[in-house]
C-alpha cells in the first residue's frame, strides 16, 4: 500500500510541472477564457506538491477505484492540483472515463441555466424582480418572480410530483417543459406555499426558466447554452441532451450494482438538469465566474446571499447556488445534483480561489462527501479532518 501511494505522489509532482494540467499562465492568470480573463496569484511548486499529496491521500481513502465511475477534480488559483478519471461511461460499449467524456451532471445543470439568465439580468434583458407572467404568457401564477424561480421561493410544485397525482400521466408520454407549463397554466395544479414565504426545492422551477431564456434569446434551450455559455467559455464538451439525437451515445446511468438505467418519460425536460459536461469544462466556467465581465458586482452580490431564514440551521440558497452559513468560517458555496444513477458535486469557494467538482455515473454517495477537501486548503471551516487525513506524502 505504501509503494502504491508513493508511486502516486511521484506522478502527482511530475503532473504538477504539466501544462496541460494548468489553466493559468507563468504569472498565475487564468487563459482560455477570453475576455472573461482573471488574475490569479501563482501557486509555489512546494504548495503545489503538498497539497496534490495530501488530496491524493485522501481521495484514495474515500474512492474505490474499482467501483467508481466518474470525474474528480481539485484546482486552485486555475491551477489543477489532482484530477483523476475512472470506470466506464457506457459500460456495454467499453467507453471508459476520461477527461473530455461528457456525463450527465445532474442539478448542477440549474447552475448553468441560472448563469445564463443572470447574465440576461446584467444585460438588462431580465429583471430579477420581473413577473414570471410577463415571459411567460398566461401564466397562472401571477405573484410569481424570476427571483423566486432562481431561490426556489416561488411554492411551486415539483413536476414529477404532480403529473403523477394530479394528472396520472400518460408515462409511455415523454413529458416536456412546454407540457409543464400548460398543466400549470390550466389552474389544476395548487402551489405549495404562497410565493416568496418559504423555501422548497422545485426542479419545476428552472424547468420554467429554460423556457424564460428561450422566450428571451429567441432560440431553443440547447442552442442558446452553446451559444451564449459553452462556446464564449471554451466549454468544448458540454451540451444539453437531445433523447432522439443522443440517447445512445452519451454516457449512460447505471446502479450501484452496475446494471445500466434505461431512460424514462422525465428525461426531456431540460433547464433543472440534462447538461452534459466534464469536470475540466465545469472548471473554466467556474474561472470565468470570478470575472466582472462574466457576472457584475452588483448581480454577484444577488448570487450569493441567503435567502431563506424562516428555519433555524446554516443551509441556505442564494440563486442558482447552494449555501453553508458557517459562523466560524467563510460561507461553502456549492451545488450537488442526482438524477437516475448520476450524481454530482460542484464546489466553488471564492474566499479561497479553490474549486473542487465530482461527478459520478454509477450511483454513489461520495460525490456529496468530497466537500471534505475544502478542509485542506482552510483550517477554519467546519469539516471534520482526523491527523491521519493528511501528510499523505510521509506514508
Amino acid at each position: 500500500m505504501k509503494i502504491r501511494i508513493l508511486l502516486a505522489i511521484t506522478f502527482l509532482t511530475l503532473a504538477c510541472k504539466d501544462k496541460t494540467n494548468d489553466f493559468s499562465n507563468k504569472n498565475g492568470t487564468q487563459k482560455n477564457q477570453g475576455e472573461f480573463f482573471v488574475a490569479f496569484n501563482e501557486l509555489s511548486a512546494d504548495y503545489c506538491n503538498k497539497k496534490q499529496a495530501d488530496i491524493a491521500f485522501q481521495y484514495n481513502k474515500l474512492i474505490n477505484k474499482n467501483e467508481f465511475y466518474g470525474q474528480f477534480l481539485v484546482a486552485k488559483n486555475g491551477k489543477i492540483l489532482f484530477e483523476d478519471y475512472q470506470g466506464f461511461a457506457y459500460k456495454e460499449k467499453e467507453d471508459k472515463n476520461r477527461k473530455n467524456k461528457p456525463l450527465h451532471i445532474a442539478s448542477v445543470s440549474k447552475v448553468l441555466t441560472a448563469a445564463v439568465i443572470l447574465r440576461m439580468v446584467d444585460q438588462g434583458k431580465i429583471g430579477l424582480d420581473d413577473k414570471v407572467s410577463k415571459y411567460l404568457k398566461d401564466f397562472f401564477h401571477e405573484d410569481i418572480t424570476v427571483r423566486m424561480l432562481l431561490n426556489h421561493r416561488s411554492g411551486l410544485r415539483h413536476y414529477g410530483y404532480f403529473i403523477e397525482r394530479d394528472v396520472k400521466w400518460d408515462k409511455k408520454k415523454r413529458i416536456t417543459n412546454q407540457d409543464i407549463l400548460d398543466l400549470i397554466n390550466s389552474g389544476k395544479i395548487h402551489l405549495e406555499s404562497k410565493p416568496g414565504t418559504r423555501f422548497a426545492y422545485c426542479n419545476t422551477n428552472y424547468s420554467l426558466l429554460a423556457l424564460i431564456i428561450e422566450k428571451v434569446s429567441g432560440m431553443r434551450y440547447h442552442k442558446a447554452m452553446d451559444k451564449l455559455l459553452f462556446k464564449p467559455l471554451g466549454m468544448k464538451n458540454s451540451f444539453v441532451f437531445d433523447y432522439e439525437k443522443h440517447h445512445d451515445t452519451v454516457s449512460q446511468t447505471y446502479k450501484a450494482s452496475k446494471l445500466r438505467l434505461a431512460f424514462d418519460h422525465l428525461d426531456l425536460v431540460y433547464g433543472d438538469k440534462n447538461i452534459y459536461s466534464t469536470a475540466r469544462d465545469l472548471l473554466k466556467f467556474d474561472l470565468a465566474t470570478y470575472s466582472d465581465k462574466f457576472f457584475s458586482k452588483k448581480i454577484k452580490k444577488e448570487i450569493f446571499k441567503g435567502y431563506s431564514y424562516e428555519a433555524k440551521g446554516e443551509k441556505n440558497y442564494g440563486l442558482g447556488i447552494r449555501l453553508r452559513e458557517w459562523k466560524e468560517a467563510p460561507t461553502l458555496t456549492y451545488h450537488n445534483g442526482w438524477w437516475h444513477g448520476n450524481t454530482s458535486s460542484y464546489i466553488t469557494q471564492k474566499t479561497d480561489t479553490l474549486t473542487i467538482i465530482a461527478l459520478s455515473n454509477k450511483m454513489t454517495h461520495k460525490t456529496y462527501q468530497t466537500k471534505k477537501f475544502i478542509a485542506l486548503f482552510n483550517a477554519k471551516y467546519p469539516v471534520k479532518l482526523d491527523a491521519s487525513d493528511v501528510g499523505g506524502a510521509n506514508e
